[in-house]
Formats: structure tokens, C-alpha cells, sequence
């Protein structure tokens, strides 16, 4: 299959028809939205179907729902989406520009020899009340600047959605070295990957692999076909060198206040 088709498929079933536990999609003729039922959680947009005619009055529209109903937002931009300028126009229009994330994807039917094999790392999936708790701390050690509600959430996910998504640990010197997450959609082709940070007196162990390997397994077994992952610039790399494929290049866009 070609990339062409596979950003095709991502975008059927990742973005077009996205759910998400405990958000409610709302579908318009230019966007799909992804309304959060906790007050916490930010919104998103996270389709667009635009152009150049369009697309002013559809940011336009998609802030003054937002301020209606009183919730800030995310933009969910994508480097593929039209029309080409979208990016100058959102910032244009106020949005606060997050960093470049790579979205990539890797075809399970063809899953390399590195996620294939059995790896010797101590790598455990969290199954009880003490595994959430050790997979707790480590998130919060690896992403410091995360606010405790972002944590609190994915746990609630663990406890009361399991078929939903899976959270996997590392250990090294008997500690949690490494915390990542796997989500499993309804109805999609895509399992996609999260977290997967090793704290840093843990790297260069192979720990990463190891629990992406593991996730894979758990996806395949689970009947999924593709793997995605939101790479940051430290984990693409490594992400290339196990047969991932860059789809697009994603910003996050934060409504202005």
C-alpha cells in the first residue's frame, strides 16, 4: 500500500471518525469535533474539510461555537490538510502554533525483525491497582510539565474502558523505567501508541523497543492492522529504524483566549 492511501485510511478512521472515551463527536460540513465531557479536557478539532474560499469562515465558525459553549480548543493541524496556507491562517487568526509531531504509521502485516523478536527487558503489563500506580509516577516523572488531571484521565481510562487501552512499564534495576500506552479505537484499522518516554538514567538500554514490541504484539493479537505513533523528535528516529512511515507532520493549535 502506498502512503497516499495509507494517510487516506488515517484520516477515515484516526480523524473523520474519531471517538474518543468519555468525548462526544459532533460532525459539521467543514470539521469534526471532539467535544470533552469532562470540563478539564480540551476540546479539539480534529478533521477539516477545507479550501481557500472556505477556510477564514470556518476558523471563524469554529471560534464562535467554542466561545459559546465557554471551552478553549485545540486545532488538531495536519501538513496534508487544505488548503496549503491553513497554518498561517489559524496563527493569523490568533492560535498559539505547538511544535512539529510526526505522525507515523507501520503496517503489523509486515512487522519488522526488532518488534518480532522476544526481548530480555522486564517489560509488564499493568493489570492492577499497584501497576497504575507505578505507571502513574513514571509518566509524571518522564513528562514533568504534563498537570496532574492529564494523568488522572488515563488512569480513569485504564480502570473503567481496559478493551479501550492498555498501559505497558519497563523495569530496570527493579524500577519503572519506561510508561507507555496503547489505544485501541472501535471499529479502526489503527492502534496507536503513547507515552513511551525512558527516564533518563534507564536510556540506551533498549528499553523503548522492548515495550513497543510489546504493544505491537497486543495490537496484532487484538486483530488491528496498522500501528501509529505521534513521534516526537527523539523517538522518530527510532521509529524510522523499525519500519515506521511518516504520514504528515502535525501542529498542535491552541484557540486564543
Amino acid at each position: 500500500m502506498d502512503i497516499d492511501e495509507l494517510r487516506r485510511l488515517y484520516d477515515t478512521y484516526e480523524r473523520r471518525g474519531a471517538n474518543y472515551p468519555r468525548f462526544r463527536r459532533e460532525e459539521s460540513e467543514t470539521v469534526v469535533r471532539m467535544i470533552a465531557l469532562d470540563e478539564g479536557e480540551h476540546c479539539t478539532v480534529i478533521f477539516s474539510s477545507l479550501n481557500e474560499v472556505n477556510a477564514d469562515a470556518a476558523i471563524e465558525g469554529e471560534l464562535e461555537y467554542f466561545a459559546r459553549i465557554g471551552r478553549r480548543f485545540e486545532w488538531k493541524l495536519f501538513s496534508h490538510d487544505d488548503p496549503p496556507d491553513l497554518k498561517a491562517r489559524l496563527e493569523a487568526r490568533g492560535f498559539s502554533i505547538g511544535e512539529d509531531e510526526a505522525i507515523m504509521a507501520l503496517d503489523l502485516a509486515a512487522l519488522p525483525p526488532d518488534l518480532a523478536k522476544e526481548h530480555s527487558q522486564d517489560v509488564r503489563k499493568v493489570v492492577d491497582e499497584a501497576g497504575r500506580r507505578e505507571f502513574a509516577l513514571a509518566s509524571k516523572a518522564a513528562w514533568e510539565d504534563q498537570p496532574d488531571d492529564w494523568i488522572e484521565s488515563i488512569l480513569k481510562t485504564l480502570r473503567e474502558s481496559p478493551s479501550r487501552m492498555s498501559a505497558w512499564l519497563a523495569y530496570a534495576d527493579g524500577k519503572p523505567a519506561c510508561a507507555a500506552r496503547i489505544d485501541f479505537p472501535e471499529g479502526s484499522h489503527f492502534a496507536s501508541l503513547w507515552g513511551g518516554a525512558t527516564l533518563e538514567p534507564f536510556r540506551k538500554r533498549g528499553l523503548y523497543t522492548a515495550v513497543l514490541a510489546a504493544r505491537a504484539k497486543e495490537a496484532i493479537a487484538r486483530g488491528y492492522r496498522y500501528l501509529t505513533i505521534d513521534a516526537s523528535p527523539m523517538s522518530r528516529p527510532i521509529a524510522e529504524r523499525l519500519g515506521f512511515s511518516l504520514l504528515s507532520i502535525s501542529n498542535p493549535c491552541d484557540s486564543p483566549r
